[in-house]
């Protein structure tokens, strides 16, 4: 491989690379790349017969470069990371690795927001429309989202929340629109490409930052306005396994209210946590038969395991909206005394 790094292909100098650092740490890597990731750069790393010294010291100082300004990113946004690395490396090799990172790893839209205070954000949003509302809490972190939909007015929460369930691909030109009007409210900089935020999974995440009382308000509203989203929302909002987070008086409540049958087939499959968790919460008598009648059972089918978790959810749910067991939030009208 007597080429300079220049000259090689983004995934010639990720062979390089994992070559360079040897077997050991190359594994572990291996471990965060998907299927088709793997499979493409074993078969690089396979045509490569030898990387010389030059190309070697050549992969890896830009790696190193490449990782640094990425953490510089992530301490100030990209202006910040500009700054540094020109003052190391000039201005020309700054752009340039700013450029290889922004391209490769696609620096997500509103970047610099996710670093400002909710507050501050919700004061420049609030009289927004709620589409542009909706773009932005799409992208910001899911806690800050939250804290920001539960302070916007009643009557205004479900048309964002709505928008974000149904939200699809946004373009460039309106995302630079809305960033720039941001930024320059906030006063960075941020660069970004083509891409897509919203849907129901960014819904469920903002809601689960709320306080109850919104969450109930936005649902009911939404129940009117479409009762099929509504309650595509609530069966995300509440999975099998987040039982653990519930205490154990709300787990042993909601054991009585479930039939036995679900709850050996909810259990069959469900991780060792969440099974430590709800045996520890029956008698030993109660927790020794169930243990047996899923030992028993034998195989069965996933469907079958799933509808068993979805109708131990739907028990949790109404146990809640009965006053009678309470699930943790980011809200303030959730605290135990």
């Amino acid at each position: 491989m007597p080429r300079t790094r220049n000259q090689l292909s983004g995934r010639q100098k990720a062979a390089a690379l994992l070559i360079s650092l040897g077997p050991t740490a190359s594994a572990e890597i291996y471990k965060y790349l998907s299927e088709e990731e793997i499979e493409q750069l074993t078969l690089e790393i396979a045509n490569v017969r030898r990387v010389d010294n030059e190309t070697k010291e050549e992969v890896l100082e830009e790696f190193h470069q490449i990782a640094v300004a990425q953490e510089y990113i992530s301490q100030g946004g990209i202006g910040y990371a500009k700054n540094v690395l020109e003052k190391a490396l000039g201005e020309d090799e700054a752009m340039s690795i700013i450029e290889r990172l922004t391209s490769t790893l696609q620096v997500r839209p509103f970047d610099f927001a996710r670093k400002a205070d909710p507050a501050q954000i919700l004061n420049f949003i609030q009289h927004e429309h709620p589409q542009t509302i909706a773009l932005i809490l799409s992208y910001l972190d899911p806690v800050q989202s939250g804290q920001i939909l539960s302070s916007l007015p009643q009557e205004v929460q479900a048309d964002v929340a709505k928008r974000i369930a149904t939200m699809d691909s946004t373009s460039p030109e309106i995302i630079n629109e809305v960033e720039h009007v941001l930024e320059q409210k906030l006063s960075t900089t941020v660069t970004q490409d083509y891409t897509e935020a919203g849907g129901i999974e960014s819904l469920v995440e903002v809601l689960n930052g709320v306080d109850r009382s919104t969450e109930r308000t936005i649902l009911e509203t939404l129940e009117l306005q479409d009762a099929d989203l509504a309650e595509e929302v609530k069966k995300r909002m509440f999975v099998f396994e987040d039982i653990v987070t519930l205490d154990n008086r709300s787990i042993q409540r909601v054991i009585r209210d479930v039939e036995n049958e679900d709850l050996q087939l909810a259990l069959k499959a469900a991780s060792e946590e969440v099974k430590k968790v709800v045996f520890g919460n029956m008698s030993q008598r109660m927790a020794e038969t169930i243990k047996e009648e899923i030992e028993f059972m034998g195989p069965v089918r996933l469907r079958d395991v799933e509808e068993a978790q979805t109708t131990i959810v739907s028990v949790i749910r109404r146990l809640e909206d009965a006053g009678e067991i309470v699930i943790a939030r980011g809200g303030g009208d959730d605290v135990i005394v």
